[in-house]
């Protein structure tokens, strides 16, 4: 009988973001990554910190005797450097020559990019907060299986203040909305990434503690005009997480079937899962 295929989930956090982000109500960065794609198939993930210096791998094979890697978002800027941000680049880079299936939300996608040549800046259109509104795929988008089963246009849960401004050799743009590119495949060296500037694995409540979290920024950038209105909003979300079909609430912030349906949310990872890492594991498992 095989295992279960493992993945690697790369937390992007510092550990004091990580307990702001639970002090909010919300979750460890990595844990509920690893709980999402632990719901979607029967896999068992590790996860390592390496904004913390954390990057000792469990497999005695190293990224080699994983199936698949996941890299999470963060409150990092890849164009501030310094180790947290080096760390996450190197790995990134190894998890690409050694050809491991490998997907990012948000920060994840432009980690990749920065490893394989690719430049991220802070975005001139500021932030996008809460939820990423028209994202169309393009003709590539709407034929790849990343998308299997997704609207051609969409909304989703999304917090991020940089974007990809260069992207490197080897990258097909996906998806994108007014704010800038909102999905890729990457293919370099050995690897095939799958990446997406938002946040498939986010759930209501996991906005709502960035919201918390993130309220003074969020008040000098003007995303909301007084205290009042933010904590309206983060009640929202709240209120979205007992019931994502709230028709009120629904119409009030624009979400449709693509953020209601837990099932469209999460496909962008359930079809890594089911079309790269369970195929992967299936031929690494049969090599003599």
């Amino acid at each position: 009988m095989l295992s279960r295929p493992s993945i690697l989930v790369i937390d992007g956090n510092r550990r004091e973001v990580r307990e702001q982000q639970v002090a909010a109500g919300g979750s460890l960065t990595g844990e509920a990554y690893a709980r999402t794609l632990e719901s979607l198939a029967a896999v068992r993930c590790e996860i390592v910190r390496p904004a913390d210096g954390e990057v000792r791998l469990a497999q005695d094979a190293g990224l080699g005797g994983y199936d698949g890697v996941a890299i999470t978002g963060s409150a990092l800027n890849v164009y501030e450097g310094g180790a947290p941000v080096e760390r996450q680049i190197d790995l990134a880079r190894a998890t690409l020559a050694a050809g491991v299936p490998f997907f990012g939300s948000c920060w994840g996608m432009q980690v990749a990019v920065a490893a394989a040549g690719g430049r991220v800046r802070p975005n001139p259109l500021g932030r996008e907060f809460g939820f990423a509104r028209r994202i169309e795929l393009n003709e590539a988008g709407r034929r790849h299986p990343m998308f299997a089963g997704k609207p051609p246009v969409f909304e989703a849960i999304t917090v991020h203040r940089d974007d990809i401004a260069e992207l490197p050799a080897g990258a097909l743009p996906l998806a994108g909305n007014d704010m800038g590119l909102q999905a890729l495949e990457l293919r370099h060296a050995r690897g095939v990434f799958w990446g997406v500037q938002y946040h498939p694995e986010y759930s209501f409540a996991e906005i709502a503690a960035c919201a918390v979290r993130y309220g003074p920024r969020l008040l000098e950038e003007g995303l909301f005009s007084d205290r009042g209105e933010l904590e309206t909003f983060v009640a929202e979300l709240r209120a979205l997480m007992r019931n994502p079909r709230d028709r009120r609430l629904a119409w009030k912030h624009g979400l449709g079937a693509a953020v209601q349906e837990e099932a469209l949310k999460l496909a962008e990872l359930r079809n890594w899962l089911e079309l790269q890492v369970l195929p992967y594991a299936q031929r690494r498992a049969t090599r003599p």
